[in-house]
């Protein structure tokens, strides 16, 4: 199998021609607690590497988090929060997060089964009687477990069409999924959705008593002390200090206004976020808050569900197509030498990446309120600077 390890490049291709804005310089990063050698080479490298490359990919804004273990190694804002302004990105810059939110909803329903609310093999049809397919039997058998590791066998992205143009979760439920056919069967056939893993929230509303909203909050937000986190609309629109989206016309960026898309299924897409609440997601997500989930249920949240490898859109510079699989609203990357749990996000204009190494116990969490190549490669450079960084400490 390739190797994991390879070399980054001095001098990164630069996507657009015109000359970035230049904000204001982003506050350095400061460290309350002593760091370790290694732990504050890996920070100031990456640092190093991240300023570099968002100049010559004429990003916009983006956020950083890298957590070693419980300790945040670096926490930083990068750019603009909007174009032809001077007003800087800092580490309680809100964007929005798109399909990161739904690592969120798999821990939650780990939470809630580790607390024997429901189970992961529960029918949808038991919380959600509603709920049908064309093959009705298949519909019958669809559980908790095949909503969140994309395994209804619906086609690739049934209806994310009608959840863009803002319908309502529950009249795709009774007016739409009926009429669905299905691709494969139920467990086995992988096909990335939207509007099914929301109905995973909707099962834990139906088990709870409580909107996802206030169940999420409760049983993450808060404890996990990420009071800047949430999954509305008004609530980033509201915010002062938010990254707002941009697009590249080729010439420059265009500011875009934030858009009310997929906060209809929260669950999918809707959640929105600062770099320095995700830095406490690193930690929970990392093992480190077995007050909120313990290992042995996050060890199952991350377990392979599903092979990927008829995915049109996968990390084939970095991962090959039989090393990519589907845990619980989470990916997993795995070959002969690495196991990274990975995500990434995109919606409205704004993208984002997260990942971590539970072996190594370190993940990255970069946020982007504008695409650029930057995106696709950061997360892969981070775990190679990981390695280089291991090789130091060796020698």
């Amino acid at each position: 199998m390739r190797s994991f390890f390879y070399c980054i490049p001095l001098y990164l291709l630069c996507t657009h021609c015109q000359s970035p804005q230049v904000a204001p310089p982003n506050i350095a990063p400061k460290y309350t607690i002593q760091l370790d050698t290694n732990s504050l080479h890996l920070s100031q490298t990456f640092d190093r590497y991240f300023s570099q490359s968002m100049q010559q990919f004429n990003g916009i804004g983006a956020a950083v988090a890298i957590v070693k273990d419980s300790q945040i190694i670096l926490l930083k804002g990068y750019g603009l929060r909007k174009y032809n302004t001077s007003d800087s990105i800092d580490t309680k810059t809100v964007f929005r997060i798109g399909s990161l939110s739904k690592g969120f909803t798999g821990v939650l329903a780990g939470i809630m089964i580790h607390q024997n609310k429901l189970q992961w093999t529960d029918k949808v049809v038991k919380w959600i009687p509603d709920f049908s397919l064309r093959d009705r039997l298949q519909g019958k058998r669809i559980e908790l477990r095949h909503l969140l590791s994309h395994t209804t066998g619906l086609p690739y992205h049934a209806y994310t069409n009608l959840v863009e143009d803002g319908y309502d979760l529950g009249s795709i439920v009774r007016n739409y999924f009926p009429k669905s056919p299905v691709c494969g069967k139920e467990g086995v056939f992988y096909a990335y959705q939207n509007a099914a893993f929301a109905l995973s929230g909707r099962m834990l509303e139906a088990a709870s008593g409580q909107s996802f909203q206030d169940l999420i909050t409760q049983k993450i937000f808060i404890p996990a002390h990420m009071p800047n986190t949430s999954c509305s609309y008004a609530s980033i629109e509201s915010n002062p200090n938010k990254a707002y989206p941009h697009q590249w016309s080729g010439y420059n960026w265009v500011c875009e206004p934030i858009s009310p898309a997929y906060y209809n299924v929260a669950e999918a897409g809707g959640i929105n976020a600062n770099i320095s609440d995700m830095a406490q997601w690193l930690k929970v997500v990392l093992g480190q808050r077995p007050d909120i989930i313990t290992n042995a249920v996050l060890d199952t949240v991350f377990s392979p569900v599903v092979k990927t490898g008829n995915e049109r859109r996968i990390l084939g510079h970095w991962f090959g197509r039989d090393e990519a699989s589907y845990a619980m609203g989470w990916r997993i990357l795995e070959n002969e030498t690495d196991s990274i749990v990975y995500h990434s996000g995109y919606v409205n204009g704004y993208r984002s990446e997260i990942a971590l190494d539970r072996k190594k116990g370190i993940g990255i969490c970069v946020l982007f309120n504008g695409q650029t190549g930057l995106c696709g490669n950061c997360v892969q450079d981070f775990f190679t600077m990981v390695k280089q960084n291991e090789v130091g400490k060796k020698q």
